[in-house]
This record gives C-alpha cells, sequence and structure tokens, in this order.
C-alpha cells in the first residue's frame, strides 16, 4: 500500500523511488509544469521499458481511445520479452465514470499485477478527484502516488536557467535570470524554448538584457505590469505602446483588461503594506508571487498614493462594465482606461 503524499513529498517520493529502482504500481501526474512531467515520464520509460520491446509492452490510451475494457486488458497484459509494462492514461476524468464503470475501475487499481505501472496524466482535463465516491477514491489514494508537478520556486529556477546557459556556453547574472523567469511566466516549458532563441541570437559569452528583449515575447501580465510601471514613472505615450503591443500579439480585451485590473491591485496591496511598514515577503505571502516580481511591485507602489490605488480600482471596474454592456470599441475602452490611470497618476 502506498503511503500517502501530498505536495512535494509526493515528488521526493517519485525521484527516490526511481533512484532505487523500485518505481510504484500507479502514479496520477499533474500539475502546470509540464517541462517536469515529461521529464519524470521519460524517466519511468527508462526505467521500466527496453528499447527493443517498447513497442509490444507501453500502452497508451486518452479520453478519445480510452475504453474501460482495453484498459483492463492493457494492465493486465504479460511482459513481452521484459520484465514490465507501463500503461499511459492522458486526459480520463476517472470520476466522471459511469457508476459501474467506477466500481470496476477501483477494483483493477486496488490489483495491479507486479509487472505492471499504471499512470494518469492531467494536461488539457484538471485533475479534480470527487471525495465523496469513496470506493474509486480510496483506490487511487491507498494504492497510488499522486504528484503535482507545479511552478518551481525562483531559487530552483535561476539555478535551472544558469545550468542550461551554461550548457550552451553562455553566462547569464542572477538578476537577468530572474527578469526572464518574470516575463515569460516561470515555468521550465517556456523557459527551455526562450533559452535557445536567446543563445541562437546572441553572439557574446554574457546575456545582456538586450539579447533578452530582442527574441523574447513576454506573457500578458509581465507586459500588463510593464504598462503600468511606465505610468508609475510618468510615460504615459510608452505606457499606450504597451497596450498597442498587446493588441498586436491579440491579446483578447477582456484578458488585457483582467490583467490591468490584477496588476493595479497588486500595486494597492503593496501600498498598503508598505504604509504598515511591511516589505517584499509579506507581499509574497498574500499574492503568492514569487521574490523578484514582488520586489519590483513593491517598487511601482512607491511612486503611487493610496488615493491614486483606490481611485485606479474604481476605473477598472467602470471599464469592465462598459466593456461588458456598451456598443463602444473594447480596444477605445482600454486606451480610454490608460489615458485616465496616466491623468490620474499625474494628479497624485
Amino acid at each position: 500500500m502506498a503511503k500517502k503524499q501530498t505536495g512535494g513529498s509526493a515528488l521526493q517520493e517519485l525521484k527516490a523511488q526511481l533512484k532505487s529502482g523500485t518505481p510504484g504500481r500507479l502514479y496520477v501526474f499533474f500539475g502546470e509544469e509540464t517541462f517536469l512531467m515529461n521529464h519524470y515520464l521519460g524517466q519511468l520509460k527508462k526505467k521500466l521499458l527496453e528499447e527493443l520491446t517498447e513497442s509490444f509492452n507501453y500502452h497508451r490510451l486518452n479520453n478519445e481511445t480510452f475504453d474501460l475494457q482495453g484498459f483492463a486488458d492493457a494492465v493486465e497484459n504479460l511482459p513481452m520479452m521484459a520484465e514490465h509494462t507501463l500503461v499511459q492514461v492522458d486526459d480520463v476524468d476517472l470520476f466522471r465514470l459511469g457508476e459501474s464503470d467506477r466500481g470496476k475501475m477501483a477494483e483493477i487499481l486496488t490489483d495491479i499485477p507486479d509487472y505492471c505501472t499504471v499512470v494518469f496524466t492531467y494536461l488539457t482535463v484538471p485533475w479534480k478527484p470527487d471525495k465523496r465516491l469513496k470506493k474509486l477514491w480510496e483506490a487511487v489514494e491507498s494504492s497510488g502516488l499522486i504528484v503535482e508537478f507545479a511552478k518551481q520556486d525562483q531559487k530552483d529556477l535561476i539555478a535551472w536557467v544558469t545550468r542550461h546557459f551554461a550548457a550552451r556556453g553562455k553566462r547569464i547574472s542572477t538578476q537577468l535570470c530572474a527578469y526572464l523567469i518574470d516575463i515569460t511566466g516561470g515555468t521550465m516549458t517556456a523557459l527551455g524554448g526562450e533559452i535557445e532563441k536567446i543563445c541562437a541570437y546572441s553572439g557574446a559569452d554574457e546575456i545582456r538584457k538586450s539579447d533578452i528583449d530582442a527574441v523574447t515575447e513576454p506573457v500578458l501580465d509581465a507586459v500588463v505590469f510593464q504598462m503600468t510601471d511606465l505610468i508609475g514613472e510618468g510615460k504615459y505615450g510608452q505606457a499606450l505602446l504597451k497596450l498597442q503591443e498587446l493588441f498586436k500579439m491579440q491579446q483578447e480585451p477582456l484578458a488585457i483588461l483582467g490583467a490591468v485590473g490584477g496588476s493595479l491591485r497588486r500595486i494597492g496591496t503593496a501600498r498598503t503594506l508598505m504604509e504598515a511598514g511591511k516589505g517584499s515577503g509579506e507581499l509574497q505571502k498574500l499574492c503568492g508571487i514569487p521574490d523578484y516580481p514582488a520586489r519590483k511591485t513593491m517598487e511601482a507602489a512607491r511612486r503611487f498614493s493610496g488615493a491614486f490605488c483606490a481611485k485606479a480600482a474604481e476605473l477598472v471596474l467602470e471599464a469592465d462594465y462598459a466593456m461588458k454592456t456598451s456598443f463602444d470599441d473594447s480596444e477605445r475602452i482600454l486606451e480610454l482606461l490608460v489615458l485616465e490611470l496616466a491623468r490620474e497618476a499625474r494628479n497624485g
């Protein structure tokens, strides 16, 4: 019977099992860090399968090809000219199966043969176990290891980014690592692709900010933060140009407005914390953001008054109402919002 694991402890248990060469019988993999998920799927395949017989012993199903009998057969199939089989099931919501199938599934999961390992992965379908369906939930929880591949913390990501640049003969400062993590959204999947592009573009041994900016397309939240930061610096024309960048990136106006509202709320929270004598550490805890954007937000908050933050919240709500109820062009509403925010910032 598997020990109950949560959070990072489950990932540590998975690492220990792989290191000792004793993978479990059942895993559930989920989370937004798909790079790590794919890495550990690869490690499982290395441990369990042999290249010459992989096609016989590796069975993969998804939400279009899955049926319970086919899954049961894959689990029961004896390994051919090998010691193990691996069954991977992608994006099948176990808890939405019919009642009869849930009961059969629970029976299968509590009696997986010693030679078989089953992995359920969740990428496009969320992992949302319904614990009220006790028989199935208890089968999963008692027999398996549920591993969340969450975003890594900034310290680990900086070390990872530094190593990947070094592997390509490039140096990068800690500050630029943090900047790259921030503008890409901080997933290894996104960072891996951007590192490749930056290294291909840069002809120098040391990466500069201009190299990153030349080839990296920032995520929505990062551009919006740059825009609000420019408003705080009094660079209102440049703030409007940032908004135009978002339009060119074909970002949905409502998504832009949501990001603007989120950025301004964090700035307002930072302003309140600052007035109470608190620092960026408190902002990290309250908003669930890494160290670098927390420090940047605290810096931005110094440029805005409490009155501005309160008025900005009102303006965002008014823009949201206008966007959802009027026939006015959504992009024009956003442009007017930026101009009104600039006016409020100028007035203090």
